[in-house]
């Protein structure tokens, strides 16, 4: 998942700061002198708790686009800072939400099936079949709405658990998505992706009775996750 980071303090060594030592005439500092008394002192007189999550995380990360010869300064540690909740976890800036960036430390918890709400299996059928009846089953990336449900999704979920809801929701949108391919090739057995699909053919299609044979199958959403 993409971030959005302020990376104007890689620049800041090119404007004003030559010449100078740990400091510019801008106020920026170069980032190898951040441990030094003088600047966590301006650090914590501008009210910046260097023993924070967020303060680390943001300083991690500028550590690792720029290097210690890069200047930064204040405002910049303080606007990266917003991009980090209290525990240094990354806030995706198109829905506000943290727990959503997949790390080497919570890879284990993105794997696995975990009850997700009613509400959110209903969306993602509803919008799944809209999609497939107006696209004639092309996946469309320009159009989709599929976002708006994983976010919603999302919103309703403990941050610790949102990876785990996405992987769940990805295997439900997976088989909601083949039943209406199937149920399209049975009224039409020359029925390919992309060509029309013939009327009512998903009539007959409900989240119940997907998730049923979801359940017949063995399927490991059954596990955990059917309230039939």
């Amino acid at each position: 998942m993409s971030k959005i980071t302020d990376y104007s303090f890689l620049f800041q060594s090119m404007f004003g700061a030559k010449g100078m030592k740990g400091t510019s005439a801008m106020g920026s500092f170069q980032l190898s002198q951040l441990n030094s008394s003088s600047i966590q002192s301006q650090l914590r007189a501008a009210g910046i708790d260097t023993n924070s999550a967020r303060y680390k995380a943001a300083i991690k990360e500028m550590m690792q686009n720029g290097n210690g010869a890069m200047y930064t300064n204040i405002q910049c540690i303080k606007n990266s800072m917003k991009c980090y909740d209290k525990d240094g976890d990354f806030i995706n800036p198109r829905n506000g939400l943290a727990g959503l960036v997949l790390t080497d430390e919570n890879a284990g918890r993105q794997k696995r099936i975990i009850s997700i709400p009613e509400s959110s299996k209903d969306e993602m059928f509803e919008q799944t079949k809209e999609e497939f009846l107006h696209e004639n089953g092309v996946l469309n990336g320009d159009t989709t709405r599929r976002s708006d449900v994983y976010d919603n999704l999302y919103r309703k979920t403990k941050k610790d658990d949102r990876l785990a809801a996405g992987y769940t929701m990805e295997q439900y949108e997976r088989a909601y998505r083949q039943a209406f391919i199937s149920a399209a090739k049975a009224v039409d057995p020359n029925w390919e992706i992309g060509k029309p699909i013939s009327s009512g053919a998903l009539d007959g299609i409900t989240r119940e009775s997907v998730e049923a044979n979801l359940k017949k199958s063995g399927s490991p959403l059954s596990s955990v996750d059917m309230k039939i």
